[in-house]
């Protein structure tokens, strides 16, 4: 019986030498225990090998991100973590897929008539309903053309098309791209197609406006191929119809082309696995609570359901289509409004159904107690230049995908024109986006989603979006030299990059009054609105938005006494070293440089 039990829980050798493991996967919420088990070892043993590293834990603590590594290297089997909605969607038999209705994006720049489209194909008076004929919020709704329906999602803009796939959610099957005839390729147009290219979404061109005088179908084609969107009638790939939203020409025919394209492309999606959708939208009503636009994706949502979504969970209390109307159950590609949320959740969050109530309860506190901690288990690693030739010999890497912003049109031509061709054999240099203009949330939110590297040349980096690029991982670098840019991603290639100089951030203070002081100059009289100030600290003084200096802290007083460091919600007097102009309003950021 000894033998029987050693071989069931053996102990755990960490001197003995095995061959790479494959990825082991364990569910969110999976415990020590769980997981021992599942591996056939002792839960004890483990325990203590973690005690042994400073890790104090017991067997019903759950494995978080913290605990992978120490878990991996003592059990010497690599392991990753997936979500409960990831699990779900792998356990799902594809023999009980069928054809899914298609869900269609409609982009492009603003004025070229995307509601105006959508609401002939609704034959309804979307935009009368509009501040000024602009889209402002963000709707779903299913139409049938020839008994076979189609979803539509009007978006805002692109972001929002961008954040959900920055979240990892894959909401759109087709996007159509509209082009006005009159005005042909625009700034937002291109940055549609890049957004869509990068999504690797299909595209329809729909060229609107085809009742106006004065224009011209083959300029904008021409247009066109010339940001890769070659059209079928030019010997290209990508679907045309010339239309007019407004007179209701052509619309028929361009959904025949969308149901053309969705059997090319056969959408599959399984009616019999338990239900799973992406959040759209959500809000807080003041008489029904929370309440949620989900599209389900796989599966039958039926009211009465229990589910999960982010740090939510809930049960499906009622079910209502775009017109209000209440519904007993949804299926594949189809927008609906839930109630029935414990709180508000995020766009761009998977929702997904589970049998027993408790399970949703457990993984959704799990979720949230996780964030309050900062471990971030959903947050996605980026890719980075430093970090760039390790990934190509590990065989990670094929592509190197970046986004460039320069101030002026001929340096993000000549850019867009050099940098494809530093690729190397390994890998392939993919220019995602390129565009003039300072860097803006929507190009932070497309090279999260695309695994990409911004590099601005030229302009002024921009604390707000310093910020953002921080909490979505994503590396930016700034140059004013074209040859240190092409040399830079020349030795990133070749693994001989220098290692680059971090910058730590440590807090803020605002400007409130200056004092004017004799034989010492002018001191800053602060309010520390964020971290600490450090004497000594490098600091960056930001005026409307842009950095004008950048510099030390030559004194730090609280009330009169010289001090090391100020917290926040203190008030405090700043010396900066060599710079006079500073201003009544103006925020002091203080960091510190480190090597990655």
């Amino acid at each position: 019986m000894k033998s029987q039990d050693k071989q069931k829980n053996p102990k755990i050798d960490t001197n003995k030498k095995k061959a790479a493991p494959q990825k082991m996967q364990i569910r969110e919420g999976t415990t020590l225990k769980e997981f021992s088990e599942k591996l056939g070892i002792k839960g004890k043993n483990l325990i203590e090998k973690l005690k042994e590293k400073k890790f104090t834990v017991n067997l019903n603590d759950v494995i978080t991100q913290r605990l992978m590594d120490p878990i991996s290297k003592i059990t010497q089997q690599s392991i990753e973590i997936i979500s409960l909605e990831k699990e779900k969607q792998q356990k799902a038999d594809k023999k009980d897929e069928v054809s899914s209705p298609p869900v269609v994006t409609i982009m492009g720049h603003v004025d070229h008539g995307k509601t105006t489209l959508l609401d002939a194909i609704r034959k309804s008076n979307l935009v009368g309903k509009e501040s000024g004929g602009i889209t402002q919020h963000i709707g779903a709704y299913k139409i049938l053309y020839k008994d076979r329906p189609i979803t539509f999602i009007d978006t805002p803009g692109h972001e929002a098309f961008t954040r959900l796939r920055a979240r990892g959610a894959q909401v759109t099957d087709i996007v159509i791209l509209i082009v006005a005839a009159d005005d042909g390729v625009m700034p937002q147009t291109r940055e549609a197609i890049h957004h869509a290219k990068s999504a690797n979404v299909p595209i329809i061109v729909a060229i609107n406006k085809i009742d106006k005088d004065n224009i011209d179908i083959d300029k904008v084609k021409q247009q066109l191929s010339k940001e890769g969107l070659l059209v079928e009638d030019w010997g290209g790939d990508v679907i045309s119809v010339e239309i007019s939203a407004k007179k209701n020409k052509n619309i028929d025919e361009l959904l025949e082309m969308i149901l053309l394209l969705s059997e090319v492309i056969e959408l599959k999606g399984n009616p019999e696995t338990q239900a799973q959708g992406v959040i759209l939208e959500a809000r807080l009503d003041s008489k029904k609570g929370p309440i949620a636009t989900v599209i389900i994706r796989q599966g039958v949502l039926q009211r009465g359901d229990y589910f999960i979504s982010g740090y939510c969970h809930g049960k499906a209390r009622a079910l209502f289509d775009e017109k209000g109307k209440p519904l007993k159950s949804a299926g594949l590609s189809t927008p609906v409004e839930v109630l029935g949320f414990c709180s508000v959740p995020s766009a761009g969050d998977l929702f997904q159904v589970v049998s027993h109530p408790e399970d949703a309860r457990h993984i959704a506190s799990l979720r949230e107690e996780q964030s309050k901690k900062k471990e971030q288990p959903q947050r996605r690693e980026h890719l980075s230049l430093d970090e760039l030739f390790k990934k190509i010999e590990e065989g990670e890497v094929k592509e190197l995908p970046l986004i460039i912003k320069a101030d002026v049109q001929g340096s993000v031509e000549v850019l867009s024109d050099i940098l494809p061709g530093l690729a190397s054999k390994e890998v392939k240099i993919n220019i995602v986006h390129a565009a003039t203009g300072n860097i803006t949330e929507t190009d932070v939110l497309l090279a999260s989603a695309s695994n990409a590297i911004i590099l601005g040349y030229n302009i002024k980096p921009n604390t707000k979006i310093i910020d953002i690029a921080r909490e979505e991982n994503v590396e930016i670098r700034y140059y004013n030299v074209i040859y240190n840019l092409t040399d830079d991603i020349k030795k990133a290639l070749k693994g001989m990059l220098e290692p680059k100089i971090k910058e730590v951030y440590l807090g803020r203070a605002e400007v409130r009054r200056l004092f004017h002081i004799p034989k010492v100059g002018v001191i800053a009289g602060c309010y520390v609105t964020d971290g600490k100030i450090r004497r000594n600290a490098e600091i960056k003084i930001i005026r409307s938005g842009e950095t004008v200096y950048r510099g030390k802290i030559s004194s730090l007083k609280h009330v009169k006494e010289n001090v090391n460091e100020v917290k926040k919600e203190y008030e405090c007097g700043i010396g900066v070293d060599k710079f006079k102009d500073i201003q009544e309003g103006d925020i002091i950021e203080a960091y510190t440089l480190e090597k990655e």
